[in-house]
């Protein structure tokens, strides 16, 4: 027999171990993903690159618009109608980019409820502006103020531009509405910078808890998003006007925008889009997806149980589909619900499909518990 050189086997082992353990470092199949690591990463790029830059942009929207209502304030004529109606057009569909971020500051603040009650309430609004101390930061004047408010105003206060400004230059009451106009405007100023002054201490919060139990970030992010896309896209936009909802009960005139009704489908558009950017974490300024909701799906490998395909995949193949609905519709939803309404169902129900996918299969794959509540079933 031939003797065994104890020495070199020791020295050959120990090469077999480094390389076997080199081997397992580098092939990516036997690596074990550090989901808090990449919650991080996801809840940073969520709020560097679309959440706070869209803000910023809303911001610049708004301040136009608080420039072109002071002109309109300080002399109501044609031209500065025209220029701050445009001006409210633009900040609205820019609001819909943000509307959904019902979560830290902007769930502090309220901010949805003072921006974007709708229908408006016009004869709470004739109160309001005989009655200048009326609270403002009351559940009870929510229907009174933002976008809606001013959509009467600007829009529904005569049925020709001519009426409208005799309105706001009545010798009894022209002053008294302007001044509220002036008021609508400076608190939607003030809630907005509070919000954004809000996002530059709680960014650190919001990016270190990376937890997915109830009241973390993560919790109060997905769920204030998946609520935004159930109540306020698919229910607000299209359910309720359509009488999709609420039994069946047809409301025109619950369409968002009602007098300035040619700019609901493209409202609805800019909302939709949002979401979709939002859950595949496209950042602003440059279009480039980054670490998102979808990242997280695929990093836990989760898949459609009927299909096998990823769960992301279909999930943005239903939103493309959501898409081509919307676009497919007329510019005016009010119009839409009388003479297609049809096509308005067809788009609640292509939502709710999403729907179902976001609060049910997207939640358990993230282990996120759902907290808030909705009537209609899902």
């Amino acid at each position: 027999m031939t003797r065994i050189d104890l020495k070199k086997v020791s020295i050959l082992l120990i090469a077999i171990v480094l390389m076997l353990a080199c081997s397992k470092t580098d092939d990516p199949q036997n690596t074990t993903p550090d989901l808090n690591k990449d919650r991080a990463a996801i809840l940073t790029n969520l709020a560097d690159n679309i959440i706070v830059p869209s803000y910023t942009n809303f911001k610049a929207k708004l301040d136009l618009m608080s420039t072109k209502s002071q002109a309109f304030i300080a002399k109501p004529e044609a031209a500065t109608l025209t220029e701050f109606r445009q001006a409210w057009v633009d900040a609205y569909i820019s609001w819909e980019t943000v509307e959904g971020f019902d979560f830290g500051p902007g769930t502090k603040t309220g901010i949805r409820n003072y921006f974007n009650i709708y229908p408006t309430n016009v004869a709470g609004i004739a109160t309001y502006i005989n009655n200048p101390s009326e609270n403002f930061e009351v559940t009870a004047a929510y229907d009174k103020q933002g976008f809606p408010a001013l959509d009467y105003l600007l829009n529904g206060t005569g049925s020709t531009d001519a009426e409208i400004i005799a309105y706001f230059k009545s010798s009894t009451d022209g002053a008294k509405r302007l001044a509220y106009v002036k008021r609508i405007v400076d608190h939607m100023n003030e809630l907005i910078t509070k919000v954004i002054s809000n996002w530059g201490t709680y960014r650190s919060e919001f990016i270190s808890k990376t937890g997915t139990d109830i009241g973390s970030p993560m919790g109060e992010m997905i769920n204030g998003y998946i609520l935004h896309y159930e109540r306020f896209i698919r229910s607000g936009k299209f359910g309720i006007p359509s009488g999709a909802m609420l039994n069946g009960v047809v409301s025109a005139n619950k369409v968002e925008a009602f007098y300035k009704k040619d700019i609901s489908k493209a409202l609805a558009q800019s909302a939709h889009q949002a979401a979709v950017d939002f859950f595949n974490g496209k950042n602003v300024k440059t279009s480039v997806e980054g670490p998102s909701f979808k990242s997280y799906l695929d990093g836990l490998v989760a898949k459609d149980v009927t299909t096998g395909k990823l769960l992301s995949e279909i999930i943005n193949t239903q939103f493309v589909a959501n898409k081509a609905k919307i676009d497919a519709l007329k510019p005016n939803f009010y119009q839409e619900v009388i003479d297609n309404n049809v096509a308005m169902k067809a788009v609640y129900t292509e939502l709710q499909k999403a729907v179902r996918m976001l609060k049910v299969d997207m939640t358990s794959a993230m282990s996120i518990t759902i907290t808030y509540t909705d009537n209609d079933g899902d």
